[in-house]
């Protein structure tokens, strides 16, 4: 990917945050079919696009999450890399994948950082606070 490429848009629930020369973009979206207001179960799913904007090869190693439902209760979800993988980027690479998020209220929101290493050295990358909203 050239350093002219366009980012991909951001919905208007959605994040982009830039750390250290790491972009992180993430777009959620609802899952009615998935969810049942009178069950209170809500599943969301979200998006979520690593890029390397910088010039050093990068290792993802893991995550932390912190979501708050529309009721303020506070999840916090921590684990080894994301999805089962520790993604290694060059500088222009990028690492997308989805995963869901399951909630008792019809709104809620997630924000958090990934902990990458460089050169051995771990570092943490924002992840902006991005908006979980049931829509029909």
């Amino acid at each position: 990917m050239s350093a002219t490429a366009a980012t991909p848009s951001v919905p208007k629930h959605g994040s982009e945050a830039v750390t250290d020369g790491v972009r992180v973009i993430v777009r959620p979206s609802f899952m009615p079919s998935e969810s049942s207001l009178e069950a209170k179960r809500f599943l969301f799913s979200y998006s979520v696009t690593i890029r390397n904007d910088g010039l050093a090869r990068i290792r993802l190693a893991a995550r932390h999450w912190r979501i708050i439902d529309g009721d303020g209760e506070e999840r916090i979800i921590e684990g080894p890399g994301v999805v089962g993988e520790h993604p290694e980027l060059g500088p222009g690479d990028s690492f997308e994948y989805s995963s869901f998020c399951p909630m008792s209220t019809p709104w809620g929101t997630m924000e958090g950082h990934f902990t990458f290493e460089r050169e051995g050295k771990p570092f943490q990358v924002a992840v902006g606070r991005f908006y979980l909203v049931a829509s029909a």
